[in-house]
């Protein structure tokens, strides 16, 4: 079982940046898919960003060309990058891990991102 422990949320002006982190347990993260996936009040959760093992991204069109998904290996952690946050922006933002390439089954606890106009 990976645990996952996201930080970094918070709020933030409209324009602003955030990173995100999301710290995961098992000595074998270099092989896990990773992703961030959002979900506002009364909206379906959104898969935002998208990591491969070896380092292939895909984003959701909303979060393109601002938010940029990145890994490190030798610290077990992945992180999401946001730059030029709107106020559609605002959720809260899950880590999700997929260590046998069956899907996202490892979630972490979630962080709150709020973007103020």
């Amino acid at each position: 079982q990976v645990q996952l422990v996201e930080s970094g949320g918070g709020l933030v002006q409209a324009g602003g940046s955030l990173r995100l982190s999301c710290a995961a347990s098992g000595h074998t993260f270099s092989i896990y898919a990773m992703g961030w996936y959002r979900q506002a009040p009364g909206k379906q959760a959104e898969l935002v960003a998208r990591i491969t093992s070896g380092g292939s991204t895909n984003y959701a069109d909303s979060v393109k060309g601002r938010f940029t998904i990145s890994r490190d290996n030798a610290k077990n952690t992945a992180y999401l990058q946001m730059n030029s946050l709107k106020p559609e922006d605002t959720a809260v933002y899950y880590c999700a891990a997929d260590p046998s390439g069956t899907g996202f089954g490892s979630w972490g606890q979630g962080t709150q991102v709020t973007v103020s106009s």
